[in-house]
C-alpha cells in the first residue's frame, strides 16, 4: 500500500499539525484536498506559509466542520480521511464550552457519518493525551482511564467515543491516533513552548509561567506527522487506538531552563497566580507508553528534544514569524 495517487482529505489542514501533514502528503504523492475554516478574507491559515510549489498542488476546500452538508461535499471522490479539525485551547473551553461540543463532537459526528455514506477506505481520527487527565500511572498506555479535567478534554473524549462507536456499530474503518504533546513551527501561541520563546524573544525581564511543576511528553511535529502517514499506510489497523509520544517526560520548569539556555539570556522565572485556567483542571503529568506505536506502526520518534527545540526556537525567532505571535496573550 502506498499513499502515492491516493485521494485524501485533511480536515483542520489550516492548523498546526494539519498544515505539516498536508505538506507531507503532497510530498508523498497523494492528491490532497485541504478542508480549511472559511473566512471572509479568503485566507487558509498556516498553509499560507507553504512553499509555492506545494501550495499549488493542494486543493483548498473552505468550509465549517459543523456544517454536515459542506462536510459531505468535501468527501466526494475521497479515499482516505485525516480528521484533525478541532478547537484546542484549553482555557478558552471554560469560556465557550458550547463551541467545543459543537466543533469537536458534532463536527466529528458530521465527518464520521459523511465518511460512512461515502464509503471511504480509512478515517484517521485525532485524539489527545488530555483525555487521560493527570496520570494515574506512568507510562500511560491506551487502557489508562479517561478523565475530562476540562471542557476541552470532555469534548475530545466524546469525539473519540463517537469514532469508536461508528467503527463498532457500522464497521467504519477508523484508526484513532492519540498524540501527546506535539510541538514545532506553527504551534498555537497558547501552547507552552511558543509562550516561553515569544517572551524570551521579545525581551521580557522575567519569564512568566503558570507553574514549573507539570510534566509533559514532547514530540516534534515531523515525528507526529510520520505517525499519521504510517496510520494511513499500514494494513489491518481498523478499530485501533494508538498513543503517539516520546515515552519520556520533562517538567515545564526544566523545559523553560532549556529554552532560556538556547536564548543565551540569563533571566528569572516567575510563576503567575492569575491564570484563566482553573487550578484543579491542570493535568500534572503526562508520559506516553508508545509500545503500541512501535509494534503496530513501526513508529518511534527520530527527532531528539534538544534538536526539536532548537529548530522551533530558530523558526519562531525569525522576525516575520515572531510578529504573528502576541506574547501578552500567553494565558489564552
Amino acid at each position: 500500500m502506498s499513499l502515492e495517487g491516493t485521494r485524501v482529505l485533511v480536515t483542520g489542514a489550516d492548523g498546526f499539525i494539519g498544515s505539516h501533514l498536508t505538506e507531507a502528503l503532497v510530498r508523498a504523492g497523494a492528491d490532497v484536498r485541504a478542508f480549511v475554516l472559511y473566512n471572509s478574507l479568503g485566507q487558509f491559515g498556516w498553509l499560507e506559509q507553504s512553499e509555492r510549489d506545494l501550495r499549488e498542488q493542494i486543493e483548498i476546500f473552505p468550509g465549517d466542520i459543523r456544517d454536515p452538508h459542506r462536510v459531505k461535499q468535501s468527501l466526494v471522490g475521497i479515499q482516505t480521511v485525516f480528521h484533525l479539525a478541532s478547537l484546542i485551547a484549553i482555557p478558552y473551553s471554560y469560556r465557550s464550552p458550547d463551541s467545543y461540543v459543537e466543533t469537536n463532537i458534532r463536527g466529528t459526528l458530521n465527518l464520521l457519518q459523511a465518511s460512512l455514506e461515502s464509503d471511504v477506505s480509512r478515517v484517521i481520527h485525532t485524539s489527545t493525551s488530555e483525555v487521560y487527565g493527570t496520570a494515574a500511572y506512568v507510562p500511560m498506555d491506551e487502557k489508562h482511564p479517561l478523565v475530562g479535567q476540562s471542557p476541552y478534554a470532555a469534548s475530545k473524549i466524546g469525539a473519540d467515543q463517537m469514532a469508536d462507536a461508528y467503527h463498532r456499530s457500522f464497521g467504519l474503518p477508523v484508526v484513532t491516533l492519540r498524540p501527546f504533546n506535539t510541538y514545532g513551527p506553527r504551534q498555537s501561541a497558547r501552547a507552552i513552548i511558543p509562550t516561553i520563546i515569544t517572551q524570551l524573544a521579545n525581551g521580557a525581564d522575567s519569564l512568566r509561567l503558570g507553574s514549573r511543576e507539570p510534566v509533559r511528553d514532547l514530540t516534534y511535529v515531523e515525528d507526529t506527522v510520520r505517525a499519521f502517514l504510517l496510520a494511513a499506510d499500514t494494513p489491518k489497523l481498523e478499530g485501533e487506538l494508538i498513543n503517539i509520544g516520546s515515552g519520556s517526560g520533562i517538567s515545564i520548569g526544566d523545559l523553560a531552563d532549556k529554552l532560556i539556555a538556547l536564548s543565551g539570556r540569563n533571566i528569572s522565572i516567575a510563576t503567575d497566580q492569575q491564570r484563566i485556567r482553573p487550578t484543579q483542571s491542570e493535568v500534572m503529568r503526562l508520559v506516553c507508553d508508545n509500545g503500541q506505536a512501535l509494534t503496530k506502526l513501526g513508529w518511534s520518534p527520530k527527532v531528539s528534544l534538544d534538536d526539536g527545540l532548537r529548530r522551533t526556537f530558530d523558526w519562531l525567532t525569525v522576525p516575520e514569524n515572531l510578529a504573528m505571535y502576541k506574547p501578552d496573550q500567553y494565558m489564552i
